[in-house]
């Protein structure tokens, strides 16, 4: 589905204001809310040997992919992740994914059939196709594991309900990253690098139409629309545009 996200890099400090000002229109996702409020993201993000999809994104190329396998808080061998392709074309984004167990994407990944072990699931149309892109881009690229992308976030959703335009909301804070990590270690922080605990990104991400009640909160608190891409801060957080794979 057409997505568009705007995102802010904010001062932690004004994290408290920010909030008040959505939560009249937004509330805690039903996830979120069962886990207190927020959850761990964790993604092992792929490159080529030249970060081709680092390089990309800072020359601004209009057409790219980020290719990521991501899981959520800390699941265990049988928690589910995703293979995902996040793809920009211009300004639009499309995310491309397949679920299935931990245990069985690191199988796949050192080269089983993945067939066997898609979960089914109903709210992922074509995740057979999804999740062959995913492995085309590995072995046609010969893409490695280049970082994992670590935080939490704090997301909300719309309280009123609208089938033309699912808005979103998403504070990502206490971002971290592990250079070079191995496709079985998507939940080890051991070596994580705080990449910056003074800011975190606030994501608006909506199919249509920005939301014209957060104008004014944005205007207020002086906050600017602009690339925060959080894998292309932890690469250079870790030196990793200095080296090749």
């Amino acid at each position: 589905m057409l997505r568009y996200e705007y995102k802010y890099i904010v001062p932690i400090y004004k994290l408290d204001k920010l909030r008040s000002f959505i939560l009249p229109f937004m509330k805690l996702d039903t996830f979120a809310e069962s886990q207190g409020g927020q959850y761990t993201v964790r993604s092992i993000y792929y490159d080529t040997p030249g970060l081709q999809c680092y390089y990309d994104k800072m020359a601004g190329v209009k057409r790219r992919n980020k290719v990521r396998l991501r899981g959520y808080n800390d699941d265990g061998s049988r928690g589910t992740v995703f293979f995902e392709i996040k793809k920009k074309v211009d300004g639009p984004l499309f995310k491309n994914r397949a679920s299935l167990e931990y245990r069985h994407a690191k199988k796949v990944l050192e080269g089983e059939a993945l067939e066997q072990h898609l979960q089914a699931n109903q709210r992922i149309p074509m995740a057979r196709d999804n999740a062959r892109r995913f492995m085309y881009h590995i072995y046609a690229r010969q893409m490695h594991p280049a970082v994992t992308v670590i935080y939490e976030r704090e997301p909300y959703q719309s309280i009123l309900h609208d089938s033309n335009n699912n808005l979103r909301i998403t504070f990502d804070k206490n971002l971290r990253a592990v250079a070079y990590p191995s496709p079985d270690s998507l939940y080890d922080e051991d070596g994580a690098k705080p990449v910056d605990y003074q800011h975190f990104i606030m994501e608006v991400k909506f199919n249509h139409y920005f939301p014209s009640w957060l104008k004014p909160a944005i205007g207020s608190l002086g906050l600017i629309h602009g690339p925060a891409s959080k894998y292309a801060m932890c690469i250079q957080a870790l030196g990793l545009d200095k080296v090749r794979l």
